[in-house]
């Protein structure tokens, strides 16, 4: 009577829950800020778009557990977009382009030449080329024209296809070989209570 009670058995959700979320960001932290920085072009919107994106995941609709990775992904990539605003043209509508003045010249080439593109060839760039969006995907989240997109690729292919060892990096990006960008201590202790208010 007063004995352990039989608990009934607990299917696991098939839904990723707040703390796969959280487990999703810390451990992919620096691919997930270096999509961030190679979007805005800004260390500083970088960062707020990286810690939204978590917050958007972990607060956001149920998604399956299979895809919280390209969620997680997602999620940074429309925070990017409502941030800078890029568009096919005239630049971006915020007028928030890459801070040149911050020092892209010692970024690594490939990142530096991602950087230098203008707002809509560098999302259109990045989203198509290394992350794989479709040209339709691409075009819905930026709020344009499937040609618009792969118009601003080509733009961007052709800049950045005057380097030969460029375009050798960035493959090895596209296909995961090579690591993200180290950040500082403030911005991993901003990430980790992020993920405490979640956990």
């Amino acid at each position: 009577m007063f004995g352990p009670k039989k608990l009934a058995n607990v299917e696991p959700t098939p839904y990723a829950t707040r703390s796969d979320f959280c487990r999703i960001f810390k451990k992919d932290m620096n691919r997930l800020y270096l999509l961030s920085f190679l979007l805005t072009g800004n260390h500083s919107l970088a960062e707020k778009c990286f810690v939204s994106g978590l917050e958007d995941s972990a607060k956001g609709n149920p998604v399956f557990k299979e895809w919280a990775d390209s969620w997680a992904r997602r999620a940074v990539i429309q925070n990017a977009i409502r941030r800078v605003r890029p568009r096919a043209k005239g630049g971006s509508e915020s007028g928030a382009e890459s801070d040149h003045s911050a020092g892209h010249a010692l970024q690594p080439p490939e990142i530096a030449g991602v950087l230098l593109l203008p707002a809509f060839e560098r999302f259109a760039f990045v989203m198509s080329v290394l992350e794989g969006y479709s040209d339709q995907e691409s075009s819905l989240l930026l709020g344009c024209t499937r040609a618009e997109v792969a118009e601003a690729r080509s733009q961007a292919l052709s800049r950045i296809g005057e380097s030969e060892e460029l375009q050798r990096k960035l493959l090895s990006i596209a296909a995961g070989q090579t690591p993200g960008d180290e950040r500082g201590s403030a911005f991993r202790s901003a990430a980790l209570s992020a993920w405490a208010s979640f956990a």
